[in-house]
């Protein structure tokens, strides 16, 4: 289980959610339930159970996310389902919380749910999520040079997912929001070629026109 709401710095990218209508139901649910849990000081540990249930128990058994998310299958049958899976496993409060999501056909709003809930504790934490793609797995010195970077830069508190691309040959791409900051060597061949053909087109179309005066 994760120790902070979000993937720690050697895992993947987040889940992306695109459904812009979910998302926003979503939200309403886990603010509902990060509210729930602060109260009652188990704020950590629902987030470790959400996340758990998507990252874990859905990967292994994705039957069971199908079967949860089906508007063809009664809530009856999903209740017991979920009181076999989860009851004397799971906090009352979490288990409390997917009844209600069951009980008002929401039951498939539960990766956006996750997303939300994360990004609600993050916020309050004063945390920021910072997607970072590497040709190679970033050294610990560096990893601390960049949150050192971010933190000061922006006076949030960065948390890293990583990512490993071969394909970028060198330095990193970072995503923080909906901005993109890219350093690759890769980009930076991509754009050393552009210009290396807009040159040459430049001299040809020189040459022409020499060579028609």
């Amino acid at each position: 289980m994760s120790s902070q709401p979000s993937t720690n710095h050697r895992a993947g990218f987040r889940d992306l959610i695109t459904d812009v209508g979910a998302l926003r139901v979503a939200k309403v649910y886990a603010e509902a339930l990060l509210n729930a849990a602060e109260k009652r000081n188990q704020a950590q540990e629902i987030w470790e159970e959400l996340d758990s249930l998507v990252t874990d128990i859905f990967a292994a058994k994705p039957e069971l996310e199908v079967f949860l998310s089906s508007g063809a299958i009664g809530r009856n049958a999903k209740e017991n389902v979920l009181r076999k899976v989860f009851e004397g496993r799971a906090s009352e409060l979490f288990l409390n919380f997917l009844m209600v999501l069951n009980r008002h056909d929401r039951l498939n709003l539960l990766r956006a749910v996750r997303q939300s809930y994360r990004d609600l504790m993050n916020a309050r934490a004063r945390r920021i999520v910072v997607q970072v793609r590497t040709a190679a797995p970033m050294e610990e010195d560096q990893r601390q040079r960049l949150i050192d970077n971010i933190r000061e830069s922006l006076h949030l508190e960065p948390v890293l997912e990583e990512r490993v691309d071969p394909d970028l040959l060198g330095g990193l791409v970072l995503r923080v929001g909906d901005q993109m900051f890219d350093g690759s060597v890769r980009t930076r061949l991509l754009k050393l070629r552009e210009k290396l053909r807009e040159r040459s087109s430049h001299e040809i179309q020189s040459r022409r026109d020499r060579f028609s005066a």
